[in-house]
């Protein structure tokens, strides 16, 4: 996810301070979301050995699957982030969600 440690008297108030018996002994600031987002993308590229924009059809739509299974489409701007990586058009991802939906409902 990307998150990086600091020291517990430099945590704010959006990260997570650690306690070990008591005592505060690290903090953890984690990415906003758009940026996990991109190092999901990222490990997916290196997973495939290529950039996801030159995946065949089906190795693409089962990234979206993935992607879909990890929340990248609650993000703001998730579905257009996912188009440009993918080097295809925000309505092919649409069609690509449609048609892991409708597979998993049976349809």
């Amino acid at each position: 996810m990307g998150g990086v440690l600091i020291a517990p008297g430099e945590a704010l108030d959006d990260d997570v301070v650690l306690s070990w018996e008591g005592e505060e002994v690290v903090a953890v600031r984690l990415p906003q979301l758009a940026d996990s987002l991109d190092h999901i993308l990222a490990a997916l590229e290196r997973r495939h050995g290529m950039p996801l924009a030159e995946l065949d059809r089906r190795t693409k739509q089962s990234v979206v699957r993935t992607l879909e299974a990890r929340g990248a489409f609650s993000v703001r701007h998730g579905v257009e982030t996912v188009a440009s990586a993918l080097g295809v058009s925000r309505f092919t991802v649409y069609n690509y969600l449609n048609r892991a939906n409708a597979s998993r409902d049976g349809a």
